[in-house]
């Protein structure tokens, strides 16, 4: 058994997450912003933290064997950019033994190399948020932590269930859908296993 803290709780990628991992009996703490806001299954510790805050995440992933971070931001009144930096600067000064981050797939390098918000006619709208995560990802890349970065080849499925299969993808493709629970899997499976190391790796439904 394994203890695994999971970041970003209380999203559908965390929730998700937490299903997974102690569904396979290892031992998961959720951390939410709110605790009063969520439920956990039997055997999970709901607790409270943020994860941009250095201090609370040090606390919080000392001692545990894998680090799954899947907390975003995104809307009105928001900084995404403030928001990944600060939390990827802060989960690497926590120097886990494993960390996993759930990424976008607006960073993933298509068949040509290259990466698809780099591409013509990707929309205006969606770059200063995938410029975002890109700014979180290169703090990663800057450190010397056991780092993985995982983004779905194209997108969810938002209604698609478990399937228990996933494939690691060549290259993105903004076409490919998979599930939410069969991402968990390929994320539990990176952080417990490991085998991918220190890059962005793309995760295709089977």
């Amino acid at each position: 058994m394994s203890r695994i803290v999971v970041f970003g709780a209380g999203g559908r990628a965390g929730r998700q997450v937490v299903t997974e991992a102690s569904g396979r009996g290892h031992d998961v703490t959720a951390v939410v912003r709110d605790p009063a806001q969520h439920a956990a299954p039997d055997g999970v510790e709901l607790v409270a933290g943020d994860v941009t805050d250095p201090a609370a995440v040090a606390a919080l992933v000392k001692d545990q064997d894998a680090v799954i971070s899947a907390a975003a931001v995104y809307g009105e009144g928001t900084d995404p950019h403030a928001f990944f930096t600060e939390s990827a600067r802060a989960l690497v000064a926590a120097a886990p033994a494993r960390l996993v981050v759930v990424g976008i797939a607006s960073l993933a390098a298509d068949a040509s190399g290259q990466a698809w918000m780099d591409a013509p006619g990707f929309p205006a709208e969606f770059r200063p948020f995938s410029a975002a995560h890109a700014a979180g990802l290169a703090v990663l890349r800057d450190s010397e932590v056991n780092w993985l970065y995982v983004s779905p080849a194209g997108d969810f499925d938002h209604s698609a269930g478990r399937t228990g299969a996933y494939r690691v993808a060549p290259h993105g493709n903004p076409a490919d859908r998979i599930s939410y629970a069969d991402f968990a899997i390929a994320l539990v499976d990176e952080a417990l296993n490991g085998r991918h190391q220190r890059q962005h790796v793309v995760i295709s439904g089977a």
